[in-house]
């Protein structure tokens, strides 16, 4: 049984499971999304699917920026 030590930061873990995840989820919906748009519409409809799955995701990565930000401040106000 010499398998692998697991490490103790479930924090880190769990972390690093959610962004596997997240990318995960965005390649299936930018790669099988794409190619779907792609040959049912041709190049024109991919890029301009492309476009429209960026300027949705906008609105997420910007909220996800704030609450990073605030969680930065939040954490260095505490320390002091």
């Amino acid at each position: 049984m010499d398998g692998p030590r697991l490490s103790k930061d479930l924090r880190r873990y769990a972390r690093s499971t959610e962004m596997r995840l997240v990318l995960g989820a965005l390649a299936i919906l930018f790669g099988v999304g794409g190619l779907l748009i792609y040959l049912f519409y041709g190049p024109g409809g991919a890029a301009l699917g492309a476009v429209c799955l960026i300027v949705g995701l906008l609105p997420v990565v910007l909220i996800l920026v704030a609450l990073w930000i605030l969680d930065v401040v939040l954490r260095r106000s505490h320390d002091r």
